[in-house]
This record gives structure tokens, C-alpha cells and sequence, in this order.
């Protein structure tokens, strides 16, 4: 990993941890918190190893599946096991793997739970060292209270937690301030020592545009990125055979009337069906695209990850499944399609905390349209304490590609209606109505 100088969370929490206290640690998105938590549980194992050593609870699947490769390179030299328990997955072999008792579990609280409950008592926390709460925040609230409640009961008194997060709510601020538990002394607490909640090397923008033509803003912006990122796009790959042939086939000279794709870029919409629209249109528009969200199955969800992650697909459209704690080193463009509504601020900070990642920079856009958005904006900017400044493109060049676009749209909006997309989801819905009635 060529970790030779420890980030200021990494310098703050380790020595705690390796005393055996417990630690709240507050820093910005991409600052090293995993490794953070990381190698303390691993040097506790090396001494004393056994399995269920540790237990890592994350918000979304897919931070926990981060989190686990993490823990499989650090932990390779010592023959480390780690176990990912998500919802979305096989929970047979799950349980499986339970059975086999991991040195370290990443988990979603509810998946966790429900394997507990259809457990037979082949595996247990009860010996738990090591529980941490990574997007702590996220998982204190009352989403996940009833689930914490089962786990935290089902371990041990003694054992060791930490708290990680990128925002300080008062949940979090009280349990700082809370009496210890017998036995244990006040939690070590590590506060982010800038006044803003966002990296100096993010530039944040606001773009004002209709909202009946955003898509063609969009289309413009990632064709035409800003110029402090534009290092970092790539090149389309050249056509089959000899670069200097004559003679091309009709695939090939429409390929070379592709847009460009942009650097990576990931767009942040609020509803899954955004998400599959906005992909589609993309798509058509000859823009390579993926898609992140609720709607998908777990292994599609991953595919797209690992096609975003490779930049095999430079464009990722996702909802805020990918906003929290998801490395992805390169990524040069965030942008929000949609705003995040009033009094979840926070989210704004952690979407656009996935650019400009570990001193690197980068871009985030933030789509304005109407009065509601322009507020949003101002509570964001109190938020942050940082001013977002606007971005301007030029309509005319802008307006160009209307018809392009136009099609585009009503292309997309035909095959998602075709595809019946989210009667699946609806289904489900219906099912889990009438469980929760009987």
C-alpha cells in the first residue's frame, strides 16, 4: 500500500487503540480511517488469535466489501480470515462461513442479525474483542437501532469499540460525553482539526440551468470537462487494425463520432429509477456508462463497482449507496444531480468526498434549477463554511446538441418502460407489507 508517513487520523487513534481504549475518530472522507481501526485489530489478533476476533459494522454493502479487502491484504501475512456479511448475497453460505469463524466479520447490522436469529448456535459473538462502527453516524440513527441493540446484547461488555466517522452528530457527540460502561474509562476522541468539512483541494461549483434541459447541460459538462481535470481523462481505445488503413467499416466511423468519455466521474441522483434513466441516456448518447443502486442485485451492483473501479466505464451514475466511504483513488468529477434535501446536509459532504481523495484534487458540480435548490445550496454553504462558485457554460455551444439529446431521452424513457424497471421492487414491497401485518 506505500504507507510510509501515518495520516493525522491514523498518528491520533493507533496508540489508543493498541492501549486497549476506546476511540471516537472524526475526519474528512479519505483520510485513512480504515487503516486506522485496521491494524490495531491486527496486531491484537497476532498476539492472541482466534476467531470471531473482530466485528466491523458498516451502513452499505458495498463499504463492507471495501472494507474486507482491506483487511485480506494487511492481514495476508498473518493468514488472516475475514467474512463479508451483506444483504443481497447467499445467506447459506454465509452462515457457512459464520460456522468456519473468521478472525474478522464485516458486516451489515440487519444481515447480521437475521443470521443470528436462524442460527442454531454454531457460532456466536460472544467473544468479540473488537467491534468497530465505521460511517458511524449513518449507523446511529434510528434505521439501524433495533439491530444494534441485538448485536451489542449478543457481545461481550468488555470489549473494545471505536467509532469512525466524517461527521460529528449529536448521537455521537453524546455517547463521547456518556458515562463508561464499569471497567472502562472515557473513549479517546479524535476532532478534525479545519473548520471545514471538505478537502481544500475541492473545487465546488453550482451550475444554474432548467431543469427541462439538464440532461444537455450534463451531456456539455462531461464532454467538456473542466480544464483542471482534464489530465486525467482518457483517450477512447484506437480502431481494430492499422492506424493508417484507408478503408474503415460503418461501426468503426461511427465510433469515431463518440464523444470523448470524461475523466472518472461519478453523478449523484436521489432515486434508483433517475439512476436507470440517466444511464440509459448516457448510454445512448455514446457516453460509457454503469449504474448504482437499490434496484439492482447485489452482483450486478459489484460488476458495476468493478467496471467503475477499472475504469474500464468512466461514468457512474448512483444514488447514496456510493456516498459513503467508498475509495476510489482517481475519481476526478463528482457531480449532484440531484440535491440532497433539507437536513441531510451531511450527505453533500460525503458525496463529494469521493474526489479529491488523499491530497489529490478535484471537481464537484452541484445542478441548480429552482428556488428549492438555491436554498439548498445556501444551507449547504453554512454547512461547509465554504462558498460554492458558479459555473458557466456557454448556451450557445450548449444548445447545439438539443436534438442529440432530445432523442437520447426519448429513447432511454421507452426502454425503461419496456424493461418494467422497479416492478420487481414493488413486488417485494407488497411481501414485506404483508409480513410485517401478520
Amino acid at each position: 500500500m506505500s504507507i510510509k508517513v501515518p495520516t493525522e487520523i491514523q498518528a491520533a487513534c493507533v496508540p489508543p487503540l493498541l492501549r486497549g481504549e476506546d476511540v471516537i475518530g472524526n475526519a474528512k472522507t479519505g483520510s485513512g480511517k480504515t487503516i486506522a481501526f485496521a491494524l490495531p485489530i491486527l496486531h491484537q489478533l497476532l498476539l492472541d488469535p482466534y476467531g470471531i476476533f473482530a466485528l466491523i459494522l458498516t451502513p452499505t454493502r458495498e463499504l463492507a466489501f471495501q472494507i474486507a479487502d482491506q483487511f485480506a491484504v494487511l492481514g495476508s501475512p498473518l493468514n488472516a480470515r475475514t467474512a463479508v456479511v451483506v444483504g443481497g448475497m447467499d445467506m447459506m453460505a454465509q452462515a457457512a462461513e459464520m460456522r468456519s469463524r473468521p478472525h474478522i466479520v464485516v458486516a451489515t447490522p440487519g444481515r447480521l442479525v437475521d443470521l443470528m436469529r436462524s442460527g442454531s448456535g454454531e457460532w456466536s459473538l460472544g467473544r468479540v474483542k473488537f467491534l468497530v462502527l465505521d460511517e458511524a453516524d449513518r449507523l446511529l440513527t434510528s434505521t439501524f437501532a433495533a439491530d444494534l441493540q441485538d448485536l451489542f446484547a449478543a457481545m461481550p461488555s468488555e470489549r473494545q469499540t471505536a467509532l469512525f466517522t466524517a461527521t460529528l452528530t449529536p448521537a455521537i457527540e453524546a455517547l463521547s460525553e456518556a458515562e463508561p460502561r464499569p471497567g472502562k474509562k472515557q473513549p479517546f476522541i479524535h476532532r478534525v482539526l479545519s473548520n471545514t468539512e471538505t478537502v481544500e483541494t475541492l473545487k465546488q461549483h453550482y451550475l444554474l440551468c432548467p431543469p427541462h434541459v439538464r440532461e444537455l447541460y450534463l451531456y456539455y459538462l462531461l464532454c467538456n470537462p473542466p480544464e483542471s481535470i482534464l489530465h486525467l481523462r482518457r483517450e477512447p481505445p484506437p480502431a481494430k487494425g492499422s492506424k493508417h488503413s484507408s478503408k474503415k467499416s460503418k461501426k468503426e466511423k461511427e465510433e469515431d463520432d463518440f464523444p470523448i468519455p470524461p475523466p472518472p466521474t461519478i453523478i449523484f441522483v436521489t432515486h434508483p429509477r433517475t439512476a436507470a434513466r440517466l444511464t440509459l441516456t448516457l448510454q445512448q448518447l455514446g457516453l460509457p456508462t454503469t449504474s448504482l443502486h437499490s434496484h439492482l442485485t447485489q452482483r450486478q451492483r459489484l460488476n458495476s463497482l468493478g467496471l467503475f473501479r477499472s475504469r474500464t466505464i468512466p461514468i457512474l451514475v448512483a444514488t447514496d449507496v456510493a456516498s459513503r466511504g467508498l475509495d476510489i483513488e482517481d475519481v476526478a468529477l463528482v457531480i449532484n444531480w440531484d440535491m440532497p434535501g433539507e437536513g441531510h446536509e451531511e450527505e453533500y459532504v460525503h458525496r463529494v468526498g469521493r474526489t479529491a481523495r488523499a491530497g489529490r484534487g478535484g471537481v464537484a458540480v452541484s445542478f441548480v434549477g429552482g428556488e428549492e435548490d438555491g436554498e439548498e445550496v445556501k444551507r449547504i454553504e453554512l454547512r461547509i463554511k465554504t462558498q460554492l462558485t458558479e459555473l458557466s457554460l456557454p448556451e450557445g455551444k450548449v444548445l447545439e446538441h438539443l436534438n442529440l439529446v432530445s432523442t437520447a431521452k426519448r429513447v432511454a424513457n421507452m426502454e425503461l418502460h419496456d424493461s418494467k424497471f422497479g416492478e420487481r421492487e414493488a413486488i417485494r414491497r407488497k411481501k414485506r407489507a404483508r409480513l410485517e401485518k401478520v
